[in-house]
């Protein structure tokens, strides 16, 4: 079983497949390394793929501290796997926490007149909670939903949580998907999840106070979302906006996880992506077509 290990001592588990240009897949709450099959199979056809379970999540490590849990921490373990695999500059692909991870590492590390350690970044599923209208709600609910995997284990938490307003349109589509994906979340340590949803979700600061910073983003960039991801439309849109290298693309009668509910159509989008990054293509949106954002610096209306 392949891990490496990171610069605080914890041990991740991942996988590989192919080779070329790599890329690193970061998965959801609600996944792990799983989650990304579909992309596995598809693109390590060209490129050299990487996707890993993050920490509490198994046959990672499981940290008892909520310490050890923190949106810093998410963005730490991407640049942990591309250092300790010597990844020369990946595409970094994110879903949803992964996504928020992603982008995250993306500031820090994509940023203008810093250093570059990524080729682009995909943020798929991005934004719940983000928005100033529902980001005390979220950092709540994300309290109550760790009591209640503490209390009631991980079965009955995915037969109520994984099975919310943004997941039934893969139930929908495709029951035996559905079925896999909640089968994998209801493996899922209870004790990690917990401590996620504390230490991670219900600590991560709203992406409104950060417009600045994600505005400084300097590598391409893919939003995608469904467009009945009602917690991440807002916030794909502000992206949007707010970065001159993003693309935006929202899949037809589709929720959260879009990698899962509709793979072909994602992995079209997303491989277009890859090879116009590569190709140097991509480009930076033309500044007459970009009308000054709604939002200001610190997340106030402009």
């Amino acid at each position: 079983m392949a891990q490496l290990t990171t610069d605080d001592g914890v041990k991740l588990h991942y996988e590989e497949a192919g080779s070329g240009t790599p890329v690193v897949f970061v998965h959801e709450f609600a996944g792990d390394w799983r989650s990304w099959e579909a992309q596995m199979r598809y693109f390590s056809r060209s490129h050299r793929c990487i996707t890993y379970s993050a920490r509490g999540y198994l046959p990672s490590d499981v940290p008892k501290s909520v310490d050890s849990y923190s949106q810093e921490r998410w963005r730490e373990d991407i640049r942990a796997v591309i250092d300790g695999l010597k990844l020369d500059r990946p595409h970094v692909v994110g879903l949803s926490m992964g996504a928020m991870a992603t982008l995250h590492f993306g500031m820090k590390y994509c940023a203008k007149g810093g250093p570059v350690k990524a080729r682009s970044l995909t943020l798929a599923g991005v934004g719940s909670g983000a928005h100033p209208a529902t980001f005390d709600d979220f950092q709540k609910s994300s309290r109550a939903n760790a009591e209640f995997i503490r209390k009631n284990g991980m079965a009955q938490f995915a037969a109520t949580y994984g099975h919310g307003p943004t997941r039934v349109q893969l139930q929908r589509k495709d029951p035996r998907g559905f079925a896999e994906y909640a089968q994998q979340l209801a493996e899922h340590s209870a004790e990690g999840s917990a401590n996620t949803m504390v230490g991670y979700q219900g600590r991560r600061p709203s992406l409104y106070k950060l417009t600045e910073e994600i505005s400084k983003i300097d590598v391409p960039v893919l939003i995608l979302t469904g467009d009945e991801d009602e917690p991440c439309l807002e916030a794909s849109v502000m992206l949007k906006r707010a970065i001159a290298q993003a693309g935006l693309a929202v899949l037809a009668q589709s929720g959260h996880g879009i990698n899962l509910e509709e793979p072909a159509l994602f992995n079209q989008l997303v491989d277009d992506f890859f090879h116009r990054a590569e190709a140097g293509t991509w480009g930076t949106r033309d500044a007459r077509a970009a009308p000054p954002s709604i939002w200001g610096p610190g997340g106030r209306p402009g």
